[in-house]
């Protein structure tokens, strides 16, 4: 199979992102019953089952590796030099509770790079496209990421799950602004466009939670690093990452330093979440 561009492959992206938002839509409507994951790995809906299947579906086409939080792995993608990286609703608690912070995320990954990407939250409207060739795009109009270099008032989305949990407390008085937020491919794809100075998870995610994502900060000329500052690599048999760091390159040497250290050692103070 020939290297794709992201000429054909943006458009792939933008359609299967907007029929996807259909169907999550109509869920939302109406009332959503959720089941757990087995291992209570979190809650699954069959929003996220009709979502997965109609992505799989549109997307994947003879020569391509899929995977996806809610298909079963079964590693054929590790022979696929060119792999799709989806997470069908990322953010389902927020899902099933009406806050409108989660997304349909679409990775494209190449070599083990994500090169393209694409997150799209019906609720808001926002729909974030990228190539590393291309660039990225909110709603069709160019974006960057933020081009602050002091931490200083930095705007910082945290996982909510991890400030209910106090993982974020060490960082509650001084100079960072801290939002918590919900979808970690909504929180990346808010960083590409501008819309906040850096994301960071402290806890463990998936492939799927960030490749478009990825594919999407870097597109916008950022950086993305796992939390011992090293690059992402996908399409790996484990998928399983520690956390991740991501924010404008002029942040860079800053937040690693901050994470290196002692959490603390640069506050913050936590603001109030408007869902944007």
């Amino acid at each position: 199979m020939g290297k794709p561009t992201a000429q054909p492959i943006l458009p792939r992206i933008r359609e299967a992102l907007k029929a996807a938002g259909e169907i999550a839509l109509s869920f939302v409507r109406g009332t959503v019953a959720a089941s757990q994951k087995s291992g209570g790995r979190g809650p699954v809906t069959e929003a996220d089952r009709a979502v997965n299947r109609l992505l799989r579906g549109m997307l994947v086409r003879d020569g391509e590796g899929w995977l996806s939080e809610e298909s079963a792995d079964d590693f054929e993608r590790l022979k696929k030099s060119h792999v799709w990286i989806v997470d069908p609703i990322d953010g389902t608690l927020e899902f099933l509770a009406g806050i409108p912070e989660w997304c349909i995320s679409i990775g494209w990954v190449e070599h083990g790079r994500a090169v393209a990407g694409g997150v799209y939250n019906p609720l808001s409207g926002e729909m974030f496209l990228g190539s590393i060739e291309t660039g990225a795009t909110c709603n069709a109009q160019p974006v960057r990421v933020s081009d602050r270099t002091n931490l200083a008032h930095a705007l910082v989305l945290a996982s909510r799950s991890e400030v209910k949990r106090g993982e974020w407390d060490v960082f509650q008085s001084g100079p960072l602004v801290v939002r918590p937020a919900g979808s970690i491919a909504y929180k990346l794809a808010l960083v590409a466009a501008g819309k906040a100075d850096a994301t960071w998870t402290l806890s463990p995610k998936n492939e799927w939670d960030f490749a478009a994502g990825v594919a999407l900060v870097e597109s916008a000329g950022g950086f993305v690093r796992s939390l011992e500052g090293t690059p992402l690599t996908f399409n790996r048999k484990t998928t399983l990452v520690s956390g991740l760091i991501a924010g404008g390159e002029g942040l860079r040497e800053n937040i690693l330093r901050l994470l290196s250290e002692p959490r603390g050692a640069v506050p913050a103070v936590v603001q109030g979440t408007p869902h944007a």
